[in-house]
């Protein structure tokens, strides 16, 4: 994988067999100069699978004409100077512009907000070679996304065909959410019911006719009930190291976020996104620090024991 970096933007590809480029364009008022040395670099071989993304600061009139090849007419229709040198990029390239293909609703083809939220725009796109056009399904917007930005989540849905089938023979077993335990209500509710099923098992089983077997599936049958009732499963992967009150927090911001494109007094909700987007920030930084602080312990700790395995 090779990476160069040239200033106010970042050109990056992966191997010969499959390019992606994930890049940031200059700005429409940018040196002519370094947007020129920027498109002169920014080529690729046509036979790959290649996938160009990210903020182009690209805008598209409706007007395709000498443009069908590669771009579709369900832009946002609002143009400028990046737009044009962008599509002739793709043209020379044989690049498909996905955010112009798919019909989708204004909302979910704008891809950033002003921070005043009066200006939208559509500069950030997907774009891939022609020859794996068909593997593209659709492009747009996931305005739900928590990205702490002034941008949107912009999603392109792909169905690719292998050339392996793997087998599914076996399933993966889903993991407790084992850091809710950190929480002082949570770690005492999990006591008083997992002792609560402990009994329970205690009095059915307390006689004659039992096996040490039975007993292990009944003990691991309450301990797996508790952990699914009390602390579930893990329906997203985040660090250790973020604690649930951190976690609280973010969903609060995402639930900010949401009072933003809902509410009237848009200005008031904002201001309110800020504030609680400072707090999940110094949140994360403080349990990124405990937590380091905690590795350093432990490895103090296990280094005194002479207890290897845990380093």
């Amino acid at each position: 994988m090779g990476i160069s970096w040239t200033k106010d933007h970042q050109i990056s590809h992966q191997n010969k067999e499959r390019g992606h480029y994930n890049e940031r364009h200059p700005t429409n008022d940018y040196n002519e100069d370094a947007k020129d040395q920027f498109y002169d670099r920014l080529q690729c071989p046509t036979k790959d699978l290649t996938i160009l993304l990210g903020d182009l600061n690209a805008k598209f009139e409706i007007d395709k004409t000498g443009y069908e090849d590669i771009m579709g007419r369900h832009g946002l229709g609002e143009g400028n100077e990046n737009g044009e040198r962008f599509a002739n990029l793709c043209a020379f390239n044989k690049l498909v512009i996905g955010c112009t293909i798919f019909p989708h609703k204004r909302i979910h083809k704008t891809t950033w907000t002003s921070p005043d939220r009066t200006t939208q725009n559509q500069i950030d796109h997907i774009c891939i070679n022609k020859k794996f056009r068909r593997t593209m399904e659709d492009v747009r917007t996931k305005r739900g996304a928590d990205l702490a930005s002034d941008h949107h989540l912009l999603v392109a849905k792909m169905k690719l065909k292998l050339k392996k089938h793997w087998t599914t023979g076996q399933t993966m077993s889903k993991k407790f959410n084992i850091a809710f335990l950190r929480d002082t209500d949570k770690l005492n509710k999990f006591k008083i019911v997992l002792s609560n099923k402990f009994q329970t098992f205690h009095d059915l089983f307390n006689g004659e006719g039992t096996t040490m077997e039975r007993n292990w599936k009944g003990i691991k049958e309450a301990i797996a009930s508790t952990c699914h009732e009390v602390l579930g499963h893990k329906t997203h992967h985040h660090k250790e190291c973020i604690t649930v009150d951190t976690l609280d927090k973010i969903q609060e911001r995402k639930n900010r976020e949401a009072a933003i494109n809902t509410t009237a007094e848009k200005a008031k909700a904002q201001a309110e996104y800020t504030e609680v987007n400072k707090q999940v920030n110094r949140s994360i930084r403080t349990d990124k620090r405990k937590h380091v602080e905690d590795l350093a312990m432990t490895a103090e700790k296990a280094t005194r024991e002479g207890n290897m395995t845990q380093l």
